[in-house]
């Protein structure tokens, strides 16, 4: 068993105000006093795995809802998953990124899309 190191922050104030400031970083409103969805912000805890692909197919098995499959959008090899809260949890390799023809949703490497502007 690996064990998985992890890296929790608590990120006090902001450029604008002082005091603890809590917001899941995920393009939304949740705790945000005036209501208006949070642009450009990262609000996630990231894992690393033997294999992103591997992992992901169990993941998925278990009804976990994917933001992201490792081959969707413009980063391939990795994805994000989000957790009964809907934060989101970045599944990272352990070694060098790879990719593989299809991932645990049916999407094929080379049809996965760009890049998506998730803050807008």
């Amino acid at each position: 068993r690996i064990r998985t190191p992890r890296h929790l922050t608590w990120n006090h104030g902001s450029e604008t105000a002082d005091g603890p400031v809590y917001n899941t970083g995920n393009s939304d409103a949740t705790g945000v006093p005036n209501g208006d969805k949070v642009k450009g912000g990262f609000g996630h805890l990231g894992i690393t795995v033997p294999d992103v692909y591997e992992t992901c197919d169990r993941l998925h098995k278990l009804g976990v809802t994917f933001h992201k499959s490792p081959n969707g959008g413009g980063m391939k090899g990795l994805a994000f998953v989000k957790d009964p809260d809907n934060y989101l949890i970045e599944i990272l390799p352990q070694g060098k990124m790879i990719t593989k023809p299809v991932d645990c949703l049916g999407v094929k490497v080379d049809d996965g899309g760009g890049y998506k502007d998730n803050s807008k």
